[in-house]
């Protein structure tokens, strides 16, 4: 058993110009040709100012499908002298493949075009990115391989054009302003989501010259005993809270398969369990089994879909008793938008090639996912 996996490299991409909040609809195109009541009311809630889109802002034509997107941010790894031809162990992670099968890894390892090489494809949604990186750690940790390559990527655009959406009723739409949490209804989802994709190089020795980020662990936990599905693709949710999958429907006609294939979110369950069971439960069990305290960490990356949640998480963190000053938190929505499955190697990129990282310093990664209530916490040391 190697004694430790680091760290040592890492890289994120992000498709094309930044996209501000006016210019969403120019790309992602308006429902049925009318301006949204919903888009302000929407953006005023998750705080994002900009965002980036795997779509040319002029020809409205997609730039990169998913793989490609893992790929461009695995090749940028080349320009800080890690030749991508020697990867062992490639993991890569996503929410929404860019198709059924083959599997998402393998269609990534195509477009990189590198030697042969173990491949790993984690599905899910914003967790799959960290159970990519996992695998890669425990691969290089057990002295399977001499180094690991996780990628974590979305593509949501596809998902949010305009031409996949119904008109929104107005009555939803002014529910916006007394119930913000409402916002993540279908037809609210593509003012939330983006475009992105990050990874990481993990070696089993740190960076002779520069800092590196031990991996002391990664705890994942399920809660689906507990709760049905609440955020979901490719199925509907019944009355009992069971999901329907596409394959035992007939589907015909293209607007059935487009209300089956939509990104659905059940708002109501999100916003009454996404923090008493990722944040209260979660990390109270993981705090207990590491013997971890909240004065033992200096960063805390909470990876969070709107600033909404925010204040929420701060008092699920107090009501636990692990309280973590503000200004200990790091994140990068507004800038870089909710990338899903990307967003904590988005997030690992900016404060890992940043100049506040000193050697010693103690970061607290937090992901949880809505799909059936999971969550995973990452412990990181920068040596």
């Amino acid at each position: 058993m190697t004694k430790d996996a680091y760290i040592t490299k890492i890289s994120a991409f992000l498709p094309n110009e930044p996209v501000g909040n006016d210019e969403i609809e120019d790309i992602l195109g308006q429902i049925n040709n009318q301006k949204s009541r919903a888009r302000r009311i929407v953006l005023r809630n998750n705080g994002i100012k900009q965002r980036y889109y795997a779509i040319d802002k002029q020809t409205k034509e997609l730039t990169h499908n998913n793989a490609q997107l893992a790929a461009e941010a695995i090749k940028k790894l080349a320009a800080q002298d890690f030749p991508i031809e020697q990867i062992e162990c490639l993991c890569c992670g996503t929410s929404r493949p860019d198709q059924i099968m083959p599997n998402h890894a393998v269609m990534v390892h195509g477009e990189l075009g590198i030697p042969p090489c173990e491949v790993v494809s984690t599905s899910g949604v914003c967790a799959s990115g960290i159970s990519a990186l996992k695998f890669g750690f425990m691969s290089v940790k057990s002295g399977l391989s001499r180094n690991a390559v996780a990628s974590g990527s979305d593509l949501s655009s596809l998902s949010m054009l305009g031409s996949n959406f119904s008109t929104e009723d107005d009555s939803k739409v002014d529910s916006l302003t007394r119930k913000p949490e409402l916002a993540f209804e279908k037809d609210f989802l593509r003012w939330m989501l983006s475009d992105g994709a990050g990874c990481v190089l993990i070696e089993p020795k740190a960076n002779a010259n520069s800092h590196s980020l031990r991996i002391d662990w990664i705890d994942q936990i399920s809660f689906a005993n507990e709760e049905n599905t609440c955020m979901f693709s490719g199925a509907v949710k019944l009355e009992n809270g069971n999901l329907k999958g596409w394959r035992e429907f007939k589907l015909r006609d293209p607007e059935e398969v487009s209300n089956v294939f939509a990104v659905k979110q059940d708002v109501r369950q999100l916003n009454n369990r996404i923090v008493p069971l990722t944040v209260e439960k979660g990390l109270s069990i993981i705090a207990d089994k590491r013997r971890l305290k909240p004065e033992d960490i200096d960063y805390f990356l909470p990876h969070y879909s709107s600033e909404y949640f925010r204040d929420k998480l701060a008092k699920g963190l107090d009501n636990i008793g692990f309280s973590i000053p503000q200004e200990k938190w790091f994140t990068n929505l507004v800038n870089k938008g909710n990338t899903g499955a990307a967003s904590m190697y988005i997030m690992l990129e900016e404060i890992f090639n940043g100049k506040q990282l000193k050697k010693g310093d103690r970061l607290l990664c937090f992901i949880p996912e809505s799909g059936r209530f999971l969550t995973a916490y990452m412990h990181l040391t920068v040596v």
